[in-house]
């Protein structure tokens, strides 16, 4: 993606974002351009977190949550960890990932929308949660130091970057060696026409640019990670799209081999080499 580009995908991500969180506020939920919890954004947007997990935080956090899934359940945070949430919206990753690293821990969430920063710096406090704090930055730029984060998590974010490289290598970069990357994040599977990808990763994210799983896999590994793995939460089956398609003005009767079980929320795993690993050169190691 050309950079001329990436400020307008950038304000517009801003816009529905900063829109989705002055719903809330309001009353409402920031489902997929303001459609009700209940209709037409399940079964991305919905049911992710259990009544458990749900009785922790504020019901503002639960209704600002744009995500495809739910990192905090697979990410294995333990206490004392420092966990880092990239595009942390409302805060409900941020806020479940705090009490699981518990007191001695610390949970950070970046987010560029003021709005959302409001509504989640709003939930802090309602949470009564002090290992917490809220960034103002883009995922491309972590301000952050280097070697200092423990995990990352993201939730359904990364897919909307145009420069997806440059946040896999900040990922790296901020993570401690040995630390984990522990995403959830649209991805696609296979090939398809362009224009049926287009209009259907605009119902899967809310904007278009889920990567090609093997094209994640790639990425992560050119940013330098190893022990990469992705794992399907939900994949999407044509009958899962048939109401917005059809406001694209889509046959999907004519599509559904495009896109049925091609396209999924998936959690992405990979590890930052420890500094013996990163320092080895040797054949009885490096392979």
């Amino acid at each position: 993606m050309s950079t001329t580009e990436t400020p307008d995908i950038k304000e517009v991500v801003k816009q529905k974002y900063g829109e989705a969180a002055l719903r809330v506020k309001s009353g409402g939920s920031s489902c997929c351009g303001g459609a009700t919890a209940t209709s037409g954004c399940d079964p991305i947007t919905t049911n992710l977190y259990d009544a458990a997990q749900a009785g922790q935080i504020p019901e503002e956090a639960l209704l600002a949550s744009l995500g495809c899934g739910n990192p905090t359940a697979l990410a294995q945070l333990s206490p004392g960890e420092i966990v880092l949430d990239l595009g942390s919206g409302g805060g409900i990753d941020v806020l479940l990932s705090a009490r699981r690293v518990g007191p001695t821990g610390k949970a950070y969430g970046l987010d560029m929308t003021e709005e959302m920063l409001a509504l989640a710096n709003e939930n802090k406090r309602k949470a009564g949660i002090e290992n917490v704090e809220f960034l103002k930055g883009e995922i491309e730029n972590i301000p952050l130091p280097d070697n200092s984060v423990d995990v990352i998590i993201s939730n359904c974010v990364i897919n909307l970057s145009a420069d997806k490289d440059k946040v896999l290598r900040e990922a790296f970069r901020v993570l401690k060696p040995g630390g984990r990357f522990a995403v959830s994040d649209v991805v696609t599977r296979g090939e398809m026409l362009p224009e049926i990808r287009q209009s259907v990763l605009a119902w899967v994210g809310c904007i278009a640019g889920a990567l090609e799983e093997n094209d994640y896999r790639s990425k992560l590994a050119a940013a330098g990670f190893e022990q990469i793995d992705i794992e399907p939460t939900r994949i999407y089956r044509a009958e899962d799209a048939l109401e917005f398609l059809s406001g694209q003005r889509i046959d999907v009767n004519v599509v559904a081999a495009q896109v049925d079980g091609k396209f999924m929320s998936a959690f992405l795993r990979a590890v930052k080499p420890s500094r013996a690993q990163q320092a080895c050169c040797g054949p009885t190691c490096c392979n």
